[in-house]
């Protein structure tokens, strides 16, 4: 049987390009805001275009921070993309406003220190040993970014976790948090649906953890 996969529809995101994507990856998607539905797919896949606020602003309307909590405490895979990423975190900053995320993962998310802003268009990571989502995909591999806002660092509170989330850093004027696997909590900065053959071959590593 395919791998069904929601991908979430709260009004941000390319819901579109991810939805045919993860299609061609070989799963059975759909898209939808209907609560049943994300709570019960195999994968959930949180995309996320604009402004830190008012995606979360947009996923409370449709019980997204429910559905993501509920989801991860029975162990059901959920993957962010981009903003969709950055709202797992404890908090955003924008123009000295703190809006509350999804706080799944602590630490804070803000403007990049860079001298070119928005960070658009192609850049390599260095992901960690071990990791699933960059099985197979080679050191210096471009992966494709829009965005002005990010995470750059990921503090860990002691017995938080059993075993630390792995990390993928980028730099853009100064490293950031291009993506993080957390057991069945997963992000990317970066637009994997966007992103190419790498990119295809991530969400296909996903799809693979999601089986």
């Amino acid at each position: 049987m395919r791998t069904r996969v929601v991908v979430l529809d709260y009004g941000f995101g390319n819901i579109r390009s991810a939805q045919r994507a993860l299609q061609r990856a070989g799963a059975d998607v759909e898209v939808t805001a209907d609560y049943d539905a994300a709570m019960n797919a195999d994968g959930l896949v949180v995309p996320g275009v604009g402004a830190f606020a008012a995606c979360m602003e947009g996923l409370r309307k449709v019980r997204g921070p429910m559905v993501i909590g509920r989801r991860l405490a029975g162990s059901r895979p959920v993957l962010g993309i981009c903003v969709g990423m950055q709202v797992l975190f404890a908090e955003g900053v924008e123009h000295g406003e703190r809006t509350g995320g999804c706080g799944e993962w602590p630490g804070e998310v803000r403007r990049l220190d860079a001298p070119v802003l928005p960070h658009m268009g192609w850049n390599t990571v260095t992901a960690p040993a071990g990791s699933r989502l960059f099985a197979g995909i080679g050191d210096g591999t471009r992966f494709y970014f829009v965005h002005s806002y990010a995470a750059t660092s990921l503090p860990l509170p002691e017995g938080k976790w059993m075993t630390a989330p792995l990390v993928t850093w980028a730099t853009h004027g100064e490293p950031f948090i291009a993506a993080v696997e957390n057991g069945p909590l997963c992000g990317t900065q970066f637009h994997p649906e966007k992103s190419g053959d790498a990119g295809a071959a991530l969400l296909s590593n996903w799809l693979g953890s999601v089986r």
